[in-house]
């Protein structure tokens, strides 16, 4: 393993427990513990927990901090209260995608925004400009905080149960509505519980002081927690349909394209990249993203062009692809001409073989993550 890789808090409980790790934007990440298949099934089916501590943690400070979040990212802070949070994009000036985002209001002077690993320093200079000369600090604390996801049928009653061994009151996971966040002591120490994920199961996301992510993981796999790498936790987002940055979104996609316009509040005040959106949204996309369903059985992966049957006219390529592990079929996900939509057949060359397949509008699996 590189040496210049970041660590995570648990790096080393990763590599004794015999994790596959790999790099990962700069970090050194486990990518399977005991195989992709078992672990998504698990999440799917019971709890499994993740190391997702390479993703960022950026706080945004005092009287101007709404309105800092709000000129920097395209979602509207204004519509939510104290310990909410929402879906965000943060674009740049030409309306392309720097990354998508968390946002959680802790009160109304105090937000953390969860930004991609990779795009943590473009998403704090995005903040960072939007905080001159108002009356507010922003601070990235991406080195201090261990984050851990819990996700499964399973996620919120094992959570509590681990939290509860560490002195934690109450039941704060099942407490907590979809999409809040709340503070919950341990120990002495401070670590919020948000009520989101990106597997599209009930779950939660814990962001906690390094001190603490031992225990926390340690404990968790006690409860029955599977151990969890990115690769599950790719197929399980892909199932979803769920865009990943560097796959389907980038800054030459915009939220139009991406089927993701739903985030953006152009009905405001003004905000990065606003100009081009709004120009954007006038004219409409000649691309949009939608999911695929291959017949057969081998996989779909990135970067296969997508053509009309039985022709040589290429209307798009795929950003994401995989067995499904649910549904024992091929699924992708691929930006397609605007005249394309569900129902419509394609064709794929895997590895060779024209493959037929259907655009479908995702999830590919249906799942409750508020059940």
């Amino acid at each position: 393993m590189d040496d210049a890789l970041r660590s995570t808090a648990l790096t080393a409980h990763h590599r004794a427990a015999g994790a596959k790790l790999a790099a990962f934007a700069g970090w050194s990440m486990p990518i399977s513990f005991s195989g992709t298949l078992a672990e998504h099934r698990a999440v799917r089916e019971d709890v499994g927990v993740f190391d997702v501590s390479h993703l960022g943690t950026v706080w945004i400070e005092g009287p101007d901090a709404a309105e800092v979040v709000g000129r920097a990212f395209t979602n509207d802070p204004a519509r939510l209260t104290d310990g909410s949070s929402q879906y965000t994009l943060c674009c740049d000036e030409d309306g392309g995608v720097v990354d998508d985002l968390i946002v959680y209001r802790l009160v109304a002077e105090r937000f953390v925004a969860v930004p991609n690993a990779a795009n943590t320093a473009g998403v704090v200079a995005a903040l960072t400009a939007a905080a001159q000369g108002r009356a507010a600090r922003v601070a990235d604390a991406s080195t201090d905080l261990a984050v851990l996801a819990v996700q499964g049928p399973r996620s919120l009653e094992v959570t509590d149960q681990v939290l509860a061994t560490l002195g934690a009151a109450g039941s704060p996971a099942t407490a907590t509505e979809p999409l809040g966040v709340v503070t919950v002591e341990v120990r002495g120490a401070a670590l919020l519980l948000c009520r989101t994920g990106y597997t599209g199961e009930r779950g939660v996301e814990l962001l906690v002081p390094g001190e603490l992510a031992a225990p926390v993981w340690e404990g968790l796999g006690a409860a029955g927690a599977l151990a969890c790498g990115l690769g599950a936790r790719d197929t399980l987002r892909l199932e979803m349909g769920y865009p990943l940055h560097g796959n389907e979104l980038s800054t030459s996609r915009t939220p139009y394209e991406a089927r993701l316009g739903w985030a953006v509040r152009l009905d405001r005040g003004a905000f990065r990249g606003q100009e081009a959106l709004v120009a954007a949204k006038q004219a409409g996309p000649t691309q949009r993203l939608w999911g695929l369903v291959a017949e057969g059985r081998r996989p779909a992966r990135a970067g296969l062009a997508v053509r009309r049957p039985g022709t040589d006219e290429v209307v798009g390529a795929t950003t994401s692809g995989s067995l499904s592990p649910t549904l024992g079929v091929p699924i992708a996900l691929a930006y397609l001409d605007a005249d394309l939509g569900p129902g419509t057949q394609v064709e794929l060359d895997v590895r060779g073989h024209p493959t037929l397949a259907e655009v479908v509008r995702p999830p590919f699996v249906v799942r409750d993550p508020k059940a």
